[in-house]
């Protein structure tokens, strides 16, 4: 089955309406499922990443998710400060067997996305740009966690770098939103890195599946209608990874517990943007800093985030009032675009 649509929230929409009108449910050890294989899934829009509807923004958990994979952790704790569901995952109660962080970004030679960066700058027709993620010891013996996504591979054609998932298995509700975010990141970070644009993104799902725990939460998500499109803004031209790594060392410190002035930072306002985002994560799951929540609301100069702060801020804060209009999540790209403009010029 092949899907195409612009961007997440369109193929979230299709994907859930053909999967619940199946009329098979098939039993396996997680619960009872539906099921579509050899879904190839298509967005050609890839910076439209992160859903608008309501039940499935996860700004938080995706860009933790990212932060994780990128600064190449395994580790069971640092996961779970954004996505406690981890520790049913681990054999060890302390890392993620099939965490792709070791996989992605490890050391020296075994960090394979310098080596992509490395085959397509040399000769960017390549068709061996291939990042592998499954192994074949992987399935030696039972774990509770193993990867899902097995490879990903990045062509460059016409200047444009699109990226191409291979996942076994892929749970359209819980896992699917947070691996369009994080492997279309992942995708823009080589473009910059390779000095082209962005094109676009191709995912391959052997069994994508919803579970029936979900069938609800699907239903309401369909129920609730098209989602005006808004893409994240572009992550800035120049290698990127110097921003990289101080964003990841931002994240480890604000996760630890310590403040830190995102201003102070010589970086773009597209990386302080979510380094504000990992600040207001750690103060909206703690009380005693709640004080600290506004003024990080207030600094974003992306108002493409906003609404996914406000939500947060809501639910951890119910008595908090927020004007009408700052709740509106269906802003105009055009009205995007002139309000991160203006706070950045």
């Amino acid at each position: 089955m092949y899907v195409k649509e612009e961007t997440l929230d369109d193929l979230l929409n299709n994907i859930y309406t053909k999967l619940l009108k199946k009329k098979e449910k098939i039993t396996a050890t997680k619960g009872s499922f539906k099921e579509i294989t050899g879904a190839l899934l298509h967005i050609k829009r890839p910076r439209a990443r992160l859903s608008r509807a309501e039940g499935k923004g996860k700004l938080f958990s995706c860009l933790g998710e990212l932060a994780w994979y990128l600064s190449g952790s395994k580790d069971l704790k640092f996961i779970t400060h954004y996505i406690p569901l981890y520790k049913k995952s681990s054999d060890d109660r302390k890392t993620v067997y099939g965490g792709y962080g070791p996989r992605l970004m490890g050391a020296g030679k075994n960090n394979q996305l310098k080596t992509i960066i490395k085959i397509l700058s040399e000769k960017n027709t390549s068709r061996q740009a291939v990042v592998q993620l499954f192994d074949a010891k992987d399935i030696l013996k039972p774990r509770k966690d193993i990867p899902c996504t097995c490879t990903l591979q990045f062509l460059v054609r016409k200047e444009r770098l699109h990226m191409f998932t291979s996942m076994r298995s892929n749970d359209v509700y819980l896992g699917l939103p947070h691996d369009v975010f994080a492997f279309t990141m992942i995708q823009e970070l080589l473009a910059r890195s390779l000095g082209c644009e962005i094109g676009e993104y191709k995912h391959y799902v052997s069994s994508l599946h919803l579970y029936e725990k979900n069938f609800e939460e699907a239903k309401s998500y369909i129920n609730s209608g098209f989602q005006q499109t808004i893409e994240m803004p572009e992550m800035p031209k120049g290698d990127p990874w110097s921003s990289i790594e101080a964003l990841l060392d931002a994240e480890q410190r604000i996760r630890a517990g310590e403040d830190i002035d995102a201003e102070s930072l010589s970086l773009d306002h597209y990386w302080l943007d979510l380094i504000r985002i990992l600040q207001f994560f750690r103060y909206t799951k703690h009380e005693d800093e709640s004080s600290k929540i506004e003024p990080i609301l207030h600094a974003m100069k992306s108002n493409v985030y906003t609404a996914y702060l406000e939500k947060r801020m809501l639910e951890k804060s119910p008595t908090t009032i927020i004007a009408p209009a700052q709740l509106e999540i269906l802003l105009s790209p055009k009205a995007e675009n002139e309000v991160y403009n203006s706070r950045i010029n």
